[in-house]
């Protein structure tokens, strides 16, 4: 909903940021190691996550948009809060994390969390890397394939169209551009 905002740091405590934003105070949780590396009157850029629950609206920020989008994985994973996530969330990757979790090394800020959860949160992170991964390669593909026709003139309702018509089998570039192009061709 909220992507990022840029704008002054007003205030900083142990927990969260004020950042002014064209006369607004946007109340910012971070993470500790995040709060260190920013300081009262820096203009920054934080990417944020809104969580809406039944009583509150609260902010979570972030310095990078990797650890936005792996706080968002990590809210997918039962038994993680937005506060343990916002804390691992600074690993920036599941695959960094999911090492950090197999060496045993201590992980900061996460009071509260034992042996048991940590695993539970590693075998279910294992999961999320390779559905992530899977995905990525998919997109490359289908990417490719309409980036292709787009660049050829044709219009992106035209290339879905096309290429939902196409056998899930076909699984070639070079062949699901050849395939398409007859479809569009009629």
């Amino acid at each position: 909903m909220i992507n990022f905002i840029f704008g002054e740091i007003l205030y900083k405590d142990d927990k969260k940021i004020v950042l002014d934003r064209s006369g607004i105070g946007f109340e910012v949780f971070l993470s500790a190691s995040n709060l260190e590396k920013i300081s009262v009157g820096e203009e920054r850029q934080i990417y944020t996550y809104l969580l809406v629950g039944e009583k509150l609206m609260e902010l979570y920020g972030f310095l990078t948009e990797k650890e936005s989008e792996f706080f968002r994985i990590l809210k997918t994973i039962s038994g993680v809060g937005p506060k343990t996530g916002l804390n691992l969330a600074i690993f920036g990757t599941p695959e960094k994390l999911k090492e950090a979790l197999e060496k045993g090394e201590n992980i900061p800020e996460t009071k509260g969390l034992g042996a048991k959860k940590l695993q539970k949160i590693l075998l279910e992170l294992t999961g999320k890397i390779e559905e992530v991964n899977k995905k990525d390669k998919t997109l490359n593909k289908k990417d490719e394939v309409f980036e292709a026709l787009l660049g050829l003139g044709f219009s992106k309702k035209e290339i879905i169209d096309a290429l939902s018509e196409l056998p899930i089998e076909m699984k070639q570039s070079e062949q699901r551009i050849k395939e398409a192009l007859k479809i569009l061709g009629k």
